[in-house]
């Protein structure tokens, strides 16, 4: 039997993915208990199971140590962001007066692959304050509860600009 006629049990990217989904399970649940260490690995197998054999997304990665570096900086970044978005909301939630003028604005991303695209989109969405609501091509349409600018490269640099530069050396 040669190697084209095998036919593998594990879809390709099937590990690299449940370890990243098991690495989050584990961080999200605080705690190295086996039995939800168990629980953990069974749940995120299943999920890049599922995942890789009905996509092929996942396989477009750069696992390369670039990639792994932009992977982190980009988690770093994001951490960042997101309690700077968190203080501002802050700000908007105690101060005595109101002032905010929402909206919704347009950015262009220079991500060509879906999934980059995606991972960005969620990105903004999870950044308290922003909510991406439709991705046509590469144009993203945003709500955004305390407009800076309309104009479409400068928002474009204040919700994309921090993370854009990671995720495209990881997804491209």
């Amino acid at each position: 039997m040669d190697q084209n006629s095998r036919k593998s049990i594990a879809p390709q990217g099937m590990l690299s993915l449940w370890l990243v989904l098991f690495v989050v399970w584990m961080v999200a649940n605080s705690t190295l208990a086996v039995e939800v260490a168990i629980l953990g690995a069974v749940i995120t197998l299943a999920l890049a199971y599922v995942f890789t054999s009905s996509s092929d997304a996942w396989r477009r990665i750069r696992w390369t140590p670039a990639g792994f570096y932009h992977f982190l900086a980009y988690s770093g970044t994001f951490l960042v962001e997101l309690v700077k978005a968190n203080i501002a909301m802050m700000r908007v939630v105690y101060a005595p007066r109101i002032d905010i003028h929402p909206g919704v604005v347009r950015i262009r991303t220079k991500l060509k692959s879906p999934i980059g695209r995606l991972a960005l989109a969620n990105t903004i969405a999870l950044t308290p304050g922003s909510l991406v609501l439709d991705i046509k091509g590469e144009t993203l349409y945003i709500h955004w509860l305390d407009v800076q600018t309309t104009d479409l490269d400068k928002a474009t640099e204040a919700l994309a600009g921090p993370f854009e530069t990671h995720l495209e050396k990881v997804f491209g």
